[in-house]
């Protein structure tokens, strides 16, 4: 890796500054081919990420074919994120697999993997903390705090998520189109 000469934290603030700022490259083709060739991300060529993503450690995520990430995303694959096929995360989603313990006198960082199944949705604004499991076909809706898992084909609600409805099981939609320039 280069700036091996760097510590720790100065690599890891250098590499979280480039990766919010190639979230800004005004073009899908580039900034996909920039987050895989230069940063290590797993995305194929039918998935998109708009502007503004911010990605931390974009070598421990891995996005499915036909998903779509919304502006201003923020990913943390630090503990390692897995997002399946045809999965929509819209605007403003953040995504955490690290978190502070606030009962440890030191404040230290714990960590766990969050994956997130095909055919999930996250409306906008949704907050996801480490450990997490959303299900297939699951909706988490606008603004809403995910901390517990969340069954398959479920919709969830609410400051934290709580479970308020079914969704049909009968998915076959394919997120194939996009905006190209932004």
């Amino acid at each position: 890796m280069a700036f091996r000469f760097m510590s720790p934290v100065y690599r890891l603030g250098l590499s979280m500054y480039l990766t919010s700022a190639w979230g800004h490259v005004p073009s899908q083709h580039l900034r996909r081919w920039g987050y895989r060739r230069l940063f290590g991300l797993t995305i194929p060529r039918t998935s998109v990420i708009y502007s503004g993503a911010e990605i931390r450690a974009p070598y421990n995520v891995v996005i499915g074919e036909f998903t779509s990430i919304g502006h201003h995303a923020i990913l943390d694959g630090r503990g390692g994120l897995t997002i399946g096929s045809n999965v929509n995360l819209s605007t403003g989603v953040w995504i955490w697999t690290n978190e502070h313990d606030a009962q440890d006198p030191d404040f230290k960082i714990t960590s766990a993997p969050v994956a997130i199944e095909d055919y999930a949705w996250l409306s906008c604004r949704v907050v996801v903390l480490p450990g997490v499991i959303i299900g297939r076909g699951a909706v988490v809706a606008a603004g809403a705090v995910v901390t517990k898992d969340v069954e398959p084909f479920t919709i969830v609600a609410g400051v934290p998520a709580k479970p308020i409805g079914k969704r049909s099981p009968a998915l076959r939609y394919c997120l194939s189109g996009y905006v190209p320039i932004v």
